[in-house]
């Protein structure tokens, strides 16, 4: 039975194979030539140090779209090609009733399918994705957002609960629709779906979210919409608030929290002392003030809702487990439903 799965599928093994070569061969050589580019600049970097870590990433932005894309778009590649024709193609052509009056049972046709192909899958998106961590770690270095939907999604652990969900996700849709073409299309729109909906209604609920008030008087504001602008202090992430007062719309730049957080909260109004909001410059004592300093020495605050930067692997591991979950609620649902149907 293996040896019959690695004839039917050595053709798009083999292609995966050479493919995931010739990436990893591209991903070695400019990989090398960013790290000496981040050694020579960034790393030894005394001063203007964002002057050269804007260069880097500035340099490598293009090439860091296409490497991510290449590594999102690998698990729907996984489940529309070698997923959904697992079954399907048996049913459509009708080969399965020729195996199954063997002595080989459903079940066991199935495990071995499923284990094979989605195993191995699996394997070439883990290489994939292992390489793709590799090659981005110094602009990860330069831009330590690693939560973003999609830095997070093409990163360590995350490719590989994808791939197994997306082959499994394809097998059940294989069985269901029993015609390749419509099982691939129904594959990649679920997939899609899927991908969309879990980092913007599910993930920021993985833990329970920091809550923070941040005080603008701890703040370099700046004003927005073409002026200057300002530098957050103590390096802090900025965010936008807007202040709408009477006759104007007034935007200030605040940073809001250190390098690597995740704000999943929207920016919130600003407060006064008392929890009261606070709009335009009703809370500046003399308002013919600028009113930019006068926020900076003021008693206001927003407040944040944000998951800190050392739960990253923590979210890692409970999504790629929920999507391992997922594609074994598939596979029993794939095994469940082939056993009860007729031959």
């Amino acid at each position: 039975m293996i040896w019959l799965t690695w004839r039917q599928y050595r053709v798009q093994t083999l292609v995966a194979l050479g493919a995931l070569a010739a990436f990893a061969v591209f991903l070695v050589v400019t990989g090398l030539q960013m790290r000496d580019l981040y050694d020579s600049t960034v790393a030894g970097c005394r001063a203007d140090c964002e002057r050269a870590e804007h260069a880097l990433v500035v340099e490598y932005q293009t090439l860091s779209h296409y490497v991510t894309g290449a590594l999102l778009a690998a698990p729907g590649v996984v489940g529309v090609f070698w997923g959904a024709p697992l079954i399907a193609r048996e049913l459509e052509t009708g080969t399965h009733r020729l195996v199954w009056n063997q002595s080989i049972t459903r079940s066991h046709w199935l495990l071995v399918k499923l284990g094979v192909v989605g195993l191995t899958a699996v394997a070439v998106t883990g290489v994939l994705s292992l390489l793709v961590t590799w090659w981005a770690d110094p602009i990860d270095r330069v831009n330590p957002d690693r939560f973003t939907a999609l830095v997070f999604s093409s990163r360590a652990l995350v490719p590989l609960g994808y791939a197994a969900f997306a082959f499994t996700l394809g097998a059940c849709a294989g069985l269901l629709v029993r015609r390749t073409v419509p099982a691939m299309a129904a594959t990649l729109v679920a997939f899609v779906a899927v991908q969309i909906l879990v980092p913007f209604a599910i993930r920021p609920h993985f833990m329970t979210p920091e809550h923070t008030d941040v005080a603008l008087s701890s703040l370099v504001t700046a004003p927005g919409g073409g002026g200057e602008s300002g530098a957050p202090k103590d390096g802090w992430n900025g965010n936008h608030v807007q202040l709408k007062g009477a006759g104007d719309d007034t935007y200030l730049r605040v940073g809001v929290l250190k390098p690597g957080v995740w704000v999943v909260s929207d920016p919130g109004a600003v407060l006064d002392a008392s929890g009261r909001e606070v709009r335009g410059a009703a809370g500046c004592a003399d308002r013919a003030k600028d009113p930019f300093a006068c926020f900076a020495t003021s008693d206001l605050h927003v407040e944040v809702d944000y998951q800190p930067a050392d739960r990253y692997w923590t979210f890692q591991w409970v999504e790629t487990g929920i999507f391992l979950a997922l594609s074994g609620l598939s596979a029993w649902f794939c095994a469940h439903r082939l056993r009860r149907r007729t031959a």
